[in-house]
């Protein structure tokens, strides 16, 4: 390229000067909380307070008023509140969102005239200036405003410029320099070079998308009998337990008609015998498919009586929504045109390699006749369940779905319900998984199961803390579930199940376990996180009162819960220095600072493990000397601290202490 014709490409790019007399002489930059842009929704819940940052600035040094607007997607009347300067240009401040639904908000800026003009008052009278001119502006200022204002503000204004005029000067100057001279010239302002940012969205769910202890078990191994299988009936009888131990999410693997052909016998085998219940994901038989009820748990009035018995306990049931299909679902026969088949003419079953599936196929969604009807499909049988009183829904690798066909359906069917709530059961790249939260997921599975020495911990919990991930994904911190047996768990026995039961229960506001959790099960497939004799092939009969059980601290863990606010959100989790890699040490502190929590959790199992620690006294503006009260919360007993730096002593019987420390 020659110079000449280089110069000329610069040129082509000129801004005519008619497009930058338009441009925004105010820059409003590095908004949060937004998402890639304003493309996606920010995660918030009903009743919280959204905290408001950016920069702000313009040319010269005339003074900026900031301010956030915000309003719900059905309202036309915007809310304003002013931004406080934090110096170098950032602005902070805060606006309530008190009910679930779509909001949006924006930062509009403007040159404050006034505001100008009294900061540069100030100076003047302070350092002994003649202001006599200064004080002429003023009152021209004023008149001015008058000038363009109505009713009982211009009567007041003129009533201001009045009384300027038969005052001495510094008397002129306290006057401006009044709150009640501020407000007036705010009310009046015109607000010249105002900029506006875009308009960024914000979802509000309700409480328990973001605060909530699940428990998941199959209905039909709550049974009295070894083999029998259980049904709803025999549910009942599982859930005053199940509300003591502190949980309010009851969640059931998939509920409906098993099939026949290639069904899996216990132990993942490739066939079963004639009483093998098979696996419940392998959804559809001639009873029906994921609309209908499989006939040995019970009938639809039967799931009606135990989701109303539930909510009579505080419980609330979440259904396993899994798109996938045996070979004998009646959509194979009534739309073959929404799967794959083979040239032979056979299917296409799912496969892992090195595992196979032989009992299930997937659909496709972008089959030419599966657009739209599959599509409408899928999201009747949600809203069906919807109607029997089911408001959350675990969905089944949502990963290996359409991200499009989820960020419909979760729109549409919240749009109608929104109170209905979806976990992602997603175990794939941090990429994907923030995308399913972006998209609409209200809470998703997470790396915790596989994170447990100090620094993996530390690591990941801050990176859940930090941008984008605190914007747009809420971990749901599972301990254990049918497909996962942790090997941490393999052989740690009672400590290990201790250890991470506290782990989960105070490092996010979400947490589940599945039923045998509480029993210390650990058996694995050898050389696998596989559990032996799994319940996804078998009927398993369980003794909950058996010896070495954990469901009282359990049930102490999730009282500790509701009665801290702090420990209702995964956020705000800070770390502080416990001298021990063994020893994971950190605090979460509610918005408004009154509820401060302390955990510290012997991530050995098998050793006494002991440190000095810090108090973070800073954080409650105390010094290094200062006395604190602290108080188990695990047994109630309370003592005072004396000072920054303490000692504890963690044993695996009691692996973790968890502190409530207050001001002394």
């Amino acid at each position: 390229m020659t110079a000449e014709k280089s110069t000329q490409q610069q040129y082509s790019t000129r801004l005519p000067l008619v497009q930058a007399l338009l441009l925004p002489r105010i820059a409003i930059e590095s908004t949060r909380p937004v998402l890639d842009d304003g493309q996606f929704a920010v995660k918030a819940v009903a009743g919280q307070t959204i905290e408001v940052g950016c920069k702000v600035f313009s040319d010269g040094h005339d003074k900026l008023a900031v301010r956030v607007r915000w309003r719900t997607e059905q309202q036309t009347h915007w809310y304003n509140q002013a931004l406080e300067e934090q110096g170098n240009d950032g602005w902070l401040g805060r606006f309530a969102v008190p009910s679930v639904g779509r909001y949006r908000f924006c930062i509009e800026a403007w040159i404050d005239q006034f505001a100008s003009f009294c900061h540069e008052l100030e100076k003047k009278h302070l350092a002994g200036v003649p202001v006599s001119l200064e004080l002429q502006e003023g009152r021209l200022q004023v008149e001015q405003a008058a000038e363009r204002s109505e009713g009982a503000l211009r009567e007041q204004l003129l009533a201001l410029q009045r009384q300027l005029a038969g005052l001495l000067e510094t008397e002129q100057v306290a006057l401006l320099l009044s709150d009640s001279s501020a407000r007036l010239m705010a009310e009046a302002d015109q607000r010249p070079y105002l900029s506006l940012s875009p308009e960024y969205p914000v979802d509000v769910e309700r409480e328990r998308a973001q605060f909530a202890s699940w428990y998941e078990l199959f209905p039909r191994s709550v049974t009295d009998h070894p083999g029998r299988h259980g049904t709803f009936d025999d549910v009942h009888s599982r859930l005053s337990m199940i509300r003591d131990m502190g949980f309010d999410v009851l969640y059931f693997p998939p509920i409906h008609p098993i099939g026949r052909r290639y069904r899996k016998g216990r132990n993942n085998a490739l066939s079963a015998g004639p009483d093998d219940p098979g696996s419940p994901y392998a959804i559809g038989s001639e009873e029906g498919g994921h609309e209908t009820i499989h006939p040995q748990l019970g009938s639809r009035e039967d799931f009606r009586r135990l989701v109303a018995a539930a909510a009579d306990h505080g419980l609330e049931i979440a259904l396993d929504f899994a798109i996938q299909c045996s070979q004998d679902h009646p959509w194979l026969k009534q739309h073959p045109g929404w799967f794959n088949w083979r040239p032979d003419g056979t299917i296409k079953y799912a496969e892992n390699p090195p595992k196979k599936y032989q009992d299930i196929v997937n659909v496709d969604f972008y089959a030419a006749e599966a657009i739209p009807s599959l599509w409408l499909e899928l999201r009747d049988i949600v809203v069906g369940w919807v109607k029997e009183g089911v408001t959350l829904f675990r969905v089944d690798n949502p990963h290996t779905k359409p991200l499009p066909f989820w960020q419909w359906l979760i729109a549409d069917v919240r749009a109608q319900y929104p109170q209905v709530i979806f976990l992602a059961e997603a175990f794939t790249t941090p990429a994907m998984m923030a995308r399913l939260g972006k998209v609409g997921y209200s809470q998703s599975y997470t790396y915790f199961t596989w994170r447990n020495t100090k620094s993996e911990l530390a690591s990941y919990f801050s990176e859940l803390n930090q941008s984008p991930w605190r914007e747009c994904f809420r971990p749901n911190f599972f301990v254990n579930t049918p497909d996962i047996n942790p090997g941490f768990l393999h052989h740690s026995g009672r400590p290990g199940f201790l250890i991470r039961a506290a782990l989960a229960t105070m490092g996010s506001g979400l947490w589940g376990m599945y039923s045998g959790f509480e029993l210390c099960e650990a058996a694995p497939v050898p050389g696998k996180e596989e559990y032996l004799d799994s319940e996804k092939y078998e009927i398993r009969q369980r003794d909950f009162s058996a010896p070495g059980n954990i469901i009282a601290e359990i049930a102490q863990l999730n009282r500790i819960r509701r009665q801290n606010p702090a420990l209702h959100s995964h956020l705000g989790l800070k770390l502080y220095n416990a001298w021990n890699d063994q020893i994971l040490y950190f605090g979460k502190r509610s918005a408004e600072g009154d509820n401060f929590v302390l955990v510290a959790v012997n991530l050995d199992p098998f050793n006494v493990q002991e440190a000095h620690f810090e108090l973070p006294l800073w954080e409650m503006g105390l010094p290094d000397e200062a006395q604190t009260q602290g108080e188990d919360l695990m047994n109630g007993h309370r003592w005072t601290w004396y000072g920054k730096t303490q000692f504890m002593r963690l044993e695996p019987a009691q692996p973790f202490g968890i502190w409530r420390i207050t001001p002394g």
